[in-house]
């Protein structure tokens, strides 16, 4: 199959899955987001969305993507404040009867907390930030929305495998993705007396606006396809469509898993023994 093949097969509409459904979606940074890719595949899918961003300075690049999707609220929120989560609650409220998809695309850590030695550069206060912004913002959000969420709704978030395994630099971001990933178990637990199922997608890396704060991410890169099984990196469409599955009703009796959309790698041990 051709590259150019390749590419219309990945965009290939799958019938409106996502037709009636309403998502919001916290984490767009810029167009090469995957909340940004996530988004942009619901609404080829026949969702309607709100998005939100943490403070002006983001609004600024998050609105203009927002309008060009039709976007029926753009709200600031930001996750480190209750305050700003439940008015966001209710201004989602006044526009939507319900909401039946909750993206959560967050991960924040001081970037001195992503260079050097883990002891050296984690202190109390880096710990806190990743740990709050990162990790217990799905709980916070999670209950923020719970009443408005019905039987069927889906709640899905953004992990990587610094989770699971030592990535150098990634520090103190991978323990709070270590947090989010038990976190999502525990809320499957919890809301799915509520019939509402909650998911992970573990992505493979990326070059986004969050990746470009790890040093040594580039190169990280660079290596990386050789070291997959499929020989290549992921794209932000792949996590889209990851997305797609896990938030609709393909995936109904799915919950509480991290889906792997990295080409494989969390599969390989040593890659080679020369």
């Amino acid at each position: 199959m051709s590259e150019q093949n390749e590419t219309a097969v990945a965009h290939l509409p799958l019938g409106g899955i996502m037709k009636g459904k309403r998502a919001l979606i916290t984490g767009v940074a810029n167009e090469r987001s995957i909340a940004w890719a996530i988004a942009e595949a619901f609404r080829a899918e026949g969702a309607e969305l709100a998005f939100t961003y943490p403070g002006e300075a983001m609004g600024k690049r998050v609105r203009p993507l927002a309008e060009q999707a039709g976007a029926k609220a753009i709200l600031d929120c930001d996750v480190a404040k209750d305050e700003d989560i439940a008015r966001t609650a209710a201004e989602i409220g006044k526009i939507w009867p319900q909401v039946d998809v909750l993206v959560h695309s967050i991960g924040y850590a001081p970037r001195e907390a992503l260079d050097g030695r883990f002891a050296d550069v984690t202190t109390r206060e880096t710990w806190r930030i990743a740990l709050d912004v990162s990790a217990y913002s799905l709980i916070g959000l999670a209950r923020a929305f719970k009443p408005m969420m019905k039987p069927g709704a889906s709640i899905v978030c953004l992990t990587y495998y610094g989770a699971e395994k030592v990535v150098r630099n990634y520090n103190v971001m991978g323990v709070a993705k270590a947090a989010l990933e038990c976190s999502t178990r525990y809320l499957a637990e919890d809301l799915g007396q509520e019939g509402i199922r909650v998911n992970a997608i573990s992505a493979g890396p990326l070059k986004t606006l969050a990746a470009a704060g790890i040093k040594g991410m580039r190169s990280m890169l660079g290596e990386n396809a050789d070291k997959t099984p499929l020989r290549r990196n992921i794209e932000q469409d792949d996590c889209a469509r990851a997305a797609l599955y896990l938030c609709s009703d393909l995936a109904r009796n799915v919950t509480g898993e991290i889906l792997h959309v990295d080409a494989g790698q969390n599969i390989m041990g040593v890659v080679s023994m020369s």
